[in-house]
């Protein structure tokens, strides 16, 4: 009889198999095979929260597999994740193969390696259920929030719609930075630059006026830069003070899932969710031809910063060999870990072989695996390479006005750890110059500027704000994300970011007011310590539940008894209905707010409403454009997404049709169609060839207009008003 080992993923069960002889059967769970069930609360409240788990109708067969795998079996050993989903998956399948907690052999590893599986085998444990209930505390919580609360947004704004514990927290997040944005007054601000020369043409900053140092908004308007230039005219410019500084920048941290997810976004343009599945991926197990099924990085769940000796001594060899030795440490570099939930016995995000190499490994990958891979492995190996030396240079200008600038520069005296890993540093050379030497100034530059608003959240900045706070968990990032997307609370701009939709202020206006428990960070950010302390087996899960639950109970009975849908949601208009003449009422639905008769359901007469408050056209506008269904005109009508062509005989025929929004750019892929916005089914814009499914040339950023000097490919914008090109790996930078 052979040892049935049971995972939660095919992809990893395959991996495993390879490091594992004759005497092992490998099976997979594909994930949890009980949960609470769909149709209805699934949790006993008044008998201590317990949940009523069931095996979802898809797992039937899965467990049954497993059932007659088991009975076969010698010996069963769960090996699922190391993390508290893992736990949980591991405790449902002790349960639905009758075996106890105490008795079940649980072996846990942070990555899928021989050597890793190997000493896992040597030291299986009982389960951790501290680790079960605090997953077993977030599942629960999660369901009465869930449960309780949107069927409540249902009555109260619109069917539909969800509220959940953390979901609520990034939405008000979100909706917070659009306030911040909408009621940010632009003020205008200059600054005077002067071009000295000596030996090169350098920039300088006027920064003391009249002996004063000058703070950002003190040049307000052109009459004051107009009176400073008048000043300085004839002025002498003479050398004040040079000082040289050196400093040692070192490299960050090996990646946890925050700051992977953080930097794959600022770095790759990936979201959230595509870095989780990414690292899945590489982690579960990738075919490297005759290697086979080969797991490349450790688990990618995690807080700690920890590396393994292993690795250390790895990674130290291959510096050595391939930068030499001045790139090397003589002792390793450890970091802290700031997260005091992270295990020290749990890594940090790292290649688990760094003798395979991006370049090794690129010919098995595909383009996106390859970019996560090689970022993962660059950054893992750069903590252990020397620190960069810089040299940073401040140079005074003096003017016999009473007035001074200054020029800051710096130069990179040794790249370090820069050379595998480089970040923002630039070089700014500066001319060498003595104190008290004559300077020449051959232009005072005014430049005008304007205070800018902050910046709407992009995955990465959402994810960083969320971990300051304390919300969530790196099991909870993406998901969350991912949900509020989902849900139709935000969408996507032109740069990705996340803005909020009409639905998302109504909602959270409403849960700020009324469930204000619900969406504070800080309780939020407690409840997440309460889960933690459950998983070191600090507290019981069950008092934490039971006094969150029953004050928020009373409260929800309270607002649904007392708060009117109308109130909520309906707002006056001057309109009439041309239908009945009775008066026209704004309702909100869940994709936004629209116009309604009054007279409802006896009239059922309503209206679009524009982007920009103004009533859509009543009536469709016939077009050219004829319904290939068939072959009546097709009139334009304002949908969800915008306008979009219908047939004239709807309901009869349903044909529509994509109104077009040209680029004026021919498509680089089939050289015949052209590129036009479209739009994803989340309602995400993209551009893309108008000749699909021909041909599938797509591009997430908007195109210019214009093509790449270096490789034809089309440019596109990028943050603040910059360009790139679209293709990621061109080397094409614009000056």
């Amino acid at each position: 009889m052979s040892i049935l080992v049971i995972v939660e993923s095919p992809t990893k069960a395959k991996t495993i198999t390879k490091f594992l002889g004759k005497g092992y059967v490998v099976k997979s769970s594909f994930g949890h095979v009980r949960d609470l069930p769909k149709s209805k609360m699934g949790i006993d409240i008044a008998n201590g929260f317990i949940p009523d788990y069931v095996v979802s109708r898809d797992k039937t067969k899965v467990v049954k597999e497993l059932k007659t795998a088991a009975k076969k079996a010698k010996d069963i050993l769960f090996a699922s994740d190391e993390d508290r989903e893992g736990e949980a998956i591991s405790w449902h399948l002790a349960h639905i193969l009758d075996i106890l907690p105490k008795d079940a052999k649980r072996i846990t590893f942070h990555e899928i390696t021989k050597h890793a599986i190997e000493e896992a085998l040597k030291h299986p444990r009982p389960l951790d259920l501290k680790l079960v209930d605090a997953q077993q505390a977030r599942r629960v919580l999660d369901r009465l929030v869930g449960y309780e609360l949107s069927p409540f947004l249902w009555r109260k704004v619109a069917k539909g719609l969800s509220a959940g514990r953390v979901q609520s927290v990034a939405v008000r997040l979100i909706v917070e930075r659009e306030r911040e944005i909408e009621n940010f007054k632009t003020e205008e601000y200059w600054t005077i630059l002067g071009l000295f020369e000596k030996e090169q043409i350098f920039e300088a900053k006027l920064h003391v006026l009249d002996g004063k140092k000058l703070d950002k908004m003190d040049l307000a308007t052109k009459d004051q830069v107009d009176a400073i230039l008048t000043k300085l005219n004839g002025a002498r410019y003479t050398i004040g003070s040079v000082e040289e500084k050196p400093t040692k920048r070192f490299p960050a941290p090996p990646f946890t899932t925050s700051t992977l997810q953080q930097d794959a976004n600022n770095r790759l343009g990936f979201s959230s969710k595509q870095t989780m599945r990414l690292a899945q991926q590489l982690y579960e197990g990738v075919e490297l031809g005759s290697a086979g099924s080969v797991g490349l990085i450790t688990y990618m769940r995690t807080d700690s910063v920890n590396l393994a000796e292993k690795f250390l001594t790895e990674a130290k060899n291959i510096i050595t060999t391939d930068f030499g030795d001045k790139y090397t440490l003589t002792t390793p570099r450890n970091y802290k870990n700031k997260s005091k939930n992270a295990q020290e016995a749990h890594e940090a995000i790292r290649p688990t072989d760094p003798a395979q190499t991006p370049d090794m490994v690129k010919p098995f990958l595909d383009k996106n695996q390859f970019r996560l891979y090689e970022l993962i492995w660059q950054r893992a190996v750069a903590t252990q390479m020397a620190a960069a030396e810089i040299l940073s240079k401040t140079i005074e200008i003096n003017t016999d006005k009473n007035c001074s600038f200054r020029a800051s520069g710096q130069t990179i005296a040794f790249d370090g750890f820069l050379k595998l890993y480089p970040d923002r540093a630039k070089e700014n050379i500066l001319p060498t110059l003595k104190v008290d030497e004559p300077i020449n100034c051959t232009e005072l530059k005014p430049e005008q500027h304007f205070t800018e608003p902050p910046a709407r959240y992009s995955d990465a900045t959402l994810v960083k704000v969320l971990e300051e706070y304390g919300i969530g968990r790196p099991s909870t990032y993406a998901p969350t994300l991912a949900t509020i997307e989902d849900r139709g609370y935000v969408e996507r701009d032109e740069k990705k970011k996340l803005k909020p939709k009409e639905i998302a202020l109504v909602v959270n206006d409403l849960l700020v007011e009324h469930f204000p428990q619900i969406v504070d960070y800080q309780f939020t950010a407690q409840m997440e310590e309460n889960l933690d302390a459950i998983a070191r087996g600090e507290k019981d899960w069950q008092p934490i539940i039971a006094t969150f639950y029953e004050p928020f109970k009373a409260n929800l009975k309270e607002k649904d008894a007392t708060l009117d849908k109308k109130e909520i949601t309906e707002s006056t208009t001057d309109e009439v209905c041309d239908k009945c003449a009775k008066p026209m009422i704004i309702k909100m639905g869940r994709f936004g707010k629209f116009m309604a008769c009054s007279g409802y359901p006896d009239c059922k007469n309503i209206k679009s409403i524009n982007k920009d408050g103004t009533i859509a056209a009543v009536e469709p506008e016939l077009t050219n454009e004829v319904c290939e269904k068939c072959g009546a005109p097709m009139v334009k009508k304002m949908g969800r997404f915008g306008p979009f062509l219908s047939c004239s005989t709807y309901p009869k025929c349903k044909g529509i049709k994509n109104i077009e929004k040209k680029t004026d750019l021919v498509c680089p892929e089939c050289n015949t169609g052209q590129i036009i916005e479209k739009r994803s089914k989340r309602g995400k814009i993209f551009y893309a060839c108008n000749r699909y499914p021909e041909c599938k040339y797509a591009l997430w950023d908007k195109p210019t207009g214009e093509k790449c000097p270096t490789c034809q490919k089309p440019l596109v914008y990028g943050t603040k008003g910059t360009t790139k090109c679209s293709d990621k790996e061109c080397s094409y930078k614009p000056e």
